[in-house]
């Protein structure tokens, strides 16, 4: 046999074991399934689609070395695998490497964005996305607010000592003191109080939310009226609806919509300095 003939027969070999494996995959045997890709792995190493199936079977067991494994392989042979990116994600997550997975994660949703923007995996993505910027933020708000109450109460203590020092060097004045001090304790609350507002949930600016949705925006385009829509939202109107813009009910086609570049980076500014948005209700 010749070499050319018998690398079609272990591909097909391999193709027929990878539809092996999405049999027990849906019928949730996810041993069979892992066996099955396995062997396809074994014939044809350089397909990542086998890759990237074994590692959702991991998944599925919570076997999240081995997933981080196959999905690092599956990325050296296929860079753009929005599943291979997201599935490594997750599982630098599960490792609390918070910024790598998140990296990872956002790589994902920029390449789904640019294959299906109203693709499942896109929204799936965004909500991991989310969550661990939320748990992030979490984490950091909570360091942030018990160093800001330790040198409030230093500070408070500081002015009290300083309030009883003068008040017994200062016979005569000691209202005058008391009045002096309690209004630095005062504007020292103050203080603290914008130190943490950042910190502190409100209601996202309109500017930053679809006008259909009232959410904040994750990929916002413009439209020739001047109005910004969230991207999958507007393409799900213009498909189920009708061809026309939904506020000023002007003619609209996908082909018109351009992405609001100046907005999205409003966006990302501003869950960088308010991680409680990330919150999903």
């Amino acid at each position: 046999m010749s070499p050319t003939v018998a690398a079609s027969a272990a591909e097909k070999q391999a193709e027929q074991l990878r539809q092996d494996g999405n049999t027990y995959f849906k019928r949730d045997r996810f041993g069979a399934a892992i066996d099955a890709y396995t062997e396809a792995i074994a014939l044809c190493p350089n397909v990542p689609i086998y890759w990237t199936n074994r590692a959702l079977c991991h998944r599925k067991r919570n076997e999240w070395t081995r997933v981080e494994e196959d999905c690092r392989r599956a990325i050296q042979l296929d860079h753009y695998s929005v599943k291979a990116h997201y599935m490594l994600g997750l599982a630098l997550l599960q490792r609390k490497e918070y910024a790598e997975g998140v990296r990872e994660l956002e790589k994902a949703l920029d390449l789904g964005r640019g294959a299906n923007p109203k693709g499942y995996m896109v929204e799936e993505i965004w909500q991991e996305i989310a969550k661990a910027k939320y748990l992030l933020w979490e984490h950091e708000s909570t360091r942030r607010s018990w160093e800001l109450q330790n040198l409030k109460e230093v500070c408070a203590a500081a002015l009290k000592e300083k309030h009883f020092l003068d008040g017994s060097q200062m016979e005569g004045f000691v209202d005058e003191s008391a009045k002096s001090t309690l209004d630095q304790l005062e504007a020292l609350d103050r203080v603290f109080k914008k130190a943490a507002e950042d910190d502190s949930p409100t209601e996202v600016p309109d500017y930053l939310c679809c006008k259909i949705t009232l959410d904040i925006f994750r990929d916002p385009v413009i439209t020739p009226s001047g109005v910004t829509y969230e991207r999958a939202v507007i393409l799900d109107h213009l498909q189920k609806v009708g061809k026309f813009d939904p506020i000023t009910r002007d003619p609209l086609y996908p082909s018109q919509l351009v992405p609001n570049l100046a907005i999205k980076e409003a966006v990302r500014a501003y869950l960088d300095a308010h991680g409680w948005a990330y919150k999903m209700d």
